[in-house]
């Protein structure tokens, strides 16, 4: 059988079914989720809406965020990617929640979300709800919260560390202004003077050596590691209650990069700030955060403390991940790979998402999406082994299976 014949059968492991649609299809999808994608513009554009709508209960206190059964949605033409379908996760007041999972998972869309900065108006957040608590005592449900009352909060109490800093930063104006900007717009007694002292102050603290210069520079004249440090230094300006960290030090070296996470674990013990720390980096996970959330193909699929996630992971993708970083298990000389793909985000299946790929998959996955199983009150994963619906003869099944 010719290589041809196996992509129209579909035999090739780790490949997805296409579906493929015809141009009345394509219409049709296009003028539902134009239809629904207007409706969801219209309630974010509610002009004077009364603080009641949008204030809500935190479920505990002791946390700065919850995320309750998040939905972001993401309104093609080709259909509804699902980017973020159902995450439920706290981050808890002065604790480093590190964030994991492959490219595409859903980590930078759920951060993006609590921030209300998600691509509109493809980008809509459809369902659950972000709680967010400042200073005061106060709790907002983000989701519902108009874009104007939106900038009271954003840059100030809840700051991100942008993925790009390359495009993050405005290429038209100077370090010095686009920094004091966001002083000038969060601070009411702040002046052009204290802004421009705060920024600099603020240059020094990331390790810049020639502030002055670098103050007074535009974007382009600095290297990318350079640009990373000053957004670095623009999301500490305001002393914010959470930081956002999305791939904090990804164009900096390794001795920079050190620097870089001793910074914002000072920082966080200064301000009794919270961190929510997106990497692909599983060394700076186990190094930086108190709690771990792994994420994939828009769901969690485990969640608990550092040591619970390093030493005692329990679904096969967390298993495979720790087994794929440098220094892990190895089998003979070769580098552990998890095999297959990720699904079609457009087409996703009913079932497990990591059935495709997963050495210890059953008949029972393949049925439905399996439930959360709490280990503990931080610890649970969405696996069938570890659930009561598998029924003990297939356990055993697969366990012989493995033996063979």
């Amino acid at each position: 059988m010719g290589l041809l014949d196996k992509f129209k059968r579909k035999k090739i492991e780790g490949i997805d079914d296409s579906t493929y649609l015809t141009l009345r299809e394509e219409r049709r999808i296009s003028r539902e989720n134009t239809k629904t994608i207007k409706e969801y513009e219209r309630i974010r554009n509610r002009k004077n809406v009364s603080e009641e709508e949008y204030l809500t209960q935190m479920r505990d206190p002791a946390n700065v965020v919850e995320f309750d059964n998040l939905h972001t949605y993401f309104f093609t033409d080709v259909g509804t990617v699902k980017a973020v379908n159902g995450v439920s996760f706290d981050i808890p007041q002065g604790k480093i929640v590190g964030v994991v999972g492959e490219s595409g998972c859903g980590k930078s869309v759920t951060s993006l979300s609590l921030m209300q900065l998600v691509q509109a108006p493809t980008g809509q957040i459809t369902q659950g709800s972000i709680r967010y608590q400042d200073e005061d005592g106060k709790c907002y449900d983000v989701t519902k919260m108009p874009r104007d009352k939106m900038l009271r909060i954003r840059g100030k109490d809840i700051a991100m560390i942008f993925q790009e800093p390359m495009t993050s930063l405005n290429p038209v104006f100077k370090v010095g202004e686009q920094m004091d900007e966001v002083i000038l717009l969060h601070e009411e007694d702040s002046t052009d003077d204290s802004a421009r002292e705060r920024s600099i102050e603020m240059l020094n603290l990331v390790g810049i050596a020639d502030v002055k210069k670098v103050y007074n520079s535009y974007p382009h004249e600095l290297s990318g590691g350079m640009r990373q440090r000053v957004m670095i230094a623009m999301a500490l300006l305001c002393n914010p209650r959470l930081i956002i960290a999305d791939e904090p030090t990804t164009a900096l070296d390794v001795t920079i990069q050190a620097q870089i996470l001793e910074l914002l674990r000072d920082v966080k013990e200064k301000i009794n700030g919270s961190i929510m720390f997106i990497t692909h980096d599983l060394g700076v996970i186990a190094e930086m955060a108190d709690y771990v959330v792994v994420m994939y193909a828009g769901r969690i699929i485990e969640q608990g403390t550092v040591r619970e996630i390093f030493h005692e992971p329990k679904h096969p993708y967390t298993i495979g991940l720790m087994r794929s970083k440098p220094g892990g298990h190895v089998e003979g000389d070769r580098l552990y790979s998890i095999r297959g793909q990720v699904p079609n985000p457009i087409n996703m299946p009913n079932h497990c998402y990591f059935y495709n790929r997963c050495d210890k998959a059953m008949d029972i996955c393949k049925r439905h999406y399996p439930a959360m199983t709490q280990f503990n009150s931080d610890h649970r994963a969405a696996c069938f082994l570890y659930s009561d619906e598998i029924l003990p003869e297939e356990k055993e099944d697969k366990e012989d299976g493995e033996g063979r």
